[in-house]
């Protein structure tokens, strides 16, 4: 099934309280003009779904018929997630105080990971103290650059250094 990664982040999004529904639906209605369907009716259904409560039921369908046990992991769906919250960040479209709202959400339903422990943190302390702006972006690049180039959790884990982390999470560090 083509570009199902594109429906996974979407879904993982959807899950976490930031993903656009219109996306899933647009993912399949791609599929159908592309002829790519199969004649697989979850995508005829998602093409035509709209809101959340429709389209995650069948989203997450599609996905688990064709990943099946090969699903990606949370952390690297979030990995991925992370990228795109950077890129938007430094587009402008995000800011510390709507990351920070992402973050909260997202540390505790990935069941505090160590990687992210510095970067919400950061975040949270960016909020109220300017001194903590600076080591907020030194660690949002730092992760989502380790996981732009990570393809799964043991490479970024192998990438990543806490001890970096942990120097660069102060100010002046």
């Amino acid at each position: 099934m083509e570009q199902l990664t594109e429906l996974e982040l979407e879904c993982f999004q959807l899950r976490h309280g930031d993903g656009r529904a219109e996306r899933c639906v647009d993912w399949a209605v791609e599929r159908l003009r592309l002829d790519q369907e199969g004649d697989d009716l979850d995508i005829v259904l998602l093409a035509s779904a709209r809101g959340m409560d429709e389209v995650l039921p069948l989203a997450e369908a599609i996905i688990v018929r064709y990943r099946g046990t090969a699903r990606m992991e949370e952390q690297l769906l979030a990995g991925k997630y992370i990228v795109e919250l950077r890129a938007a960040y430094l587009a402008g479209r995000e800011s510390v105080q709507s990351l920070d709202a992402k973050l909260t959400r997202l540390y505790p339903a990935l069941g505090y990971p160590d990687w992210l422990v510095m970067l919400s943190r950061n975040c949270e302390y960016a909020l109220d103290v300017p001194d903590f702006q600076r080591p907020f972006a030194l660690e949002l690049d730092y992760i989502a650059s380790l996981w732009a180039e990570a393809g799964d959790v043991d490479a970024f884990e192998r990438l990543y250094d806490r001890e970096r982390s942990n120097r660069q999470g102060m100010p002046g560090g």
